[in-house]
């Protein structure tokens, strides 16, 4: 069975903030540029980040053919893959009650190694994921390259999404005191693009870059 009526993947506290609709899901994943992928290393936990992408039903992550947990993972060592974007600050009348608004989702699953034909169109991906229409401002990566990047993908189909979009929940003698309650709304922004130091004189800026910092402005 999959999707988030596993037993694995359902909220045992706070259920009300379960969310079980996978075009949701599918936004959150689209947004968010890093991930954390958890899994556990030579029988010790680990959690890193790591850039990523979503491919229609799978997550894709790559790195260096070096990298121990990259390895780890292609061989079938369970995993989760977690992101969290924090949309807010919920300012209560007292510190109990403070919370945060945000939406947050975990994938379970296995990773598996996909093959060169398939690596590099997910590299493509992946690419365009961080900065749409990038891919076809850059050179191809050369052959080397490919074979010292390895690309591991895991299905979408056990996970759970959790959104906490409320307001400031204080008992009503702390609703007619002094103290102020409310919301700080919070966004990640793009800032100015900064040419590198050795950049070509007359080298303009790319127009993925211009439309990412337009979206994220």
């Amino acid at each position: 069975m999959s999707g988030p009526m596993l037993p694995r993947t359902r909220l045992r506290r706070l259920r009300e903030r379960q969310v079980e609709d996978r075009a949701t899901l599918d936004a959150l994943l689209d947004e968010v540029l890093i991930a954390h992928v958890g899994l556990v290393v030579d029988g010790h936990p680990l959690v890193l980040p790591t850039a990523f992408a979503r491919d229609g039903d799978q997550l894709l992550v790559h790195g260096s053919t070096g990298s121990g947990w990259m390895r780890a993972a292609a061989v079938g060592a369970p995993a989760c893959l977690t992101v969290t974007a924090l949309d807010g600050l919920v300012v209560a009348r007292s510190a109990f009650e403070s919370s945060m608004r945000y939406r947050s989702a975990v994938v379970f699953g296995v990773l598996r190694r996909l093959d060169a034909r398939a690596r590099n169109v997910a590299l493509d991906v992946i690419t365009d994921k961080l900065l749409p229409g990038r891919r076809a401002e850059v050179r191809p990566s050369t052959a080397q390259e490919q074979r010292r990047t390895l690309v591991l993908a895991m299905p979408i189909e056990r996970w759970s999404l959790k959104v906490s979009a409320g307001w400031p929940d204080d008992g009503e003698d702390d609703r007619a005191g002094p103290a102020w309650a409310g919301l700080v709304p919070m966004r990640t922004a793009a800032g100015d693009p900064v040419a590198a130091p050795d950049l070509e004189e007359g080298v303009t800026v790319p127009r993925s870059v211009r439309a990412f910092i337009e979206a994220r402005a």
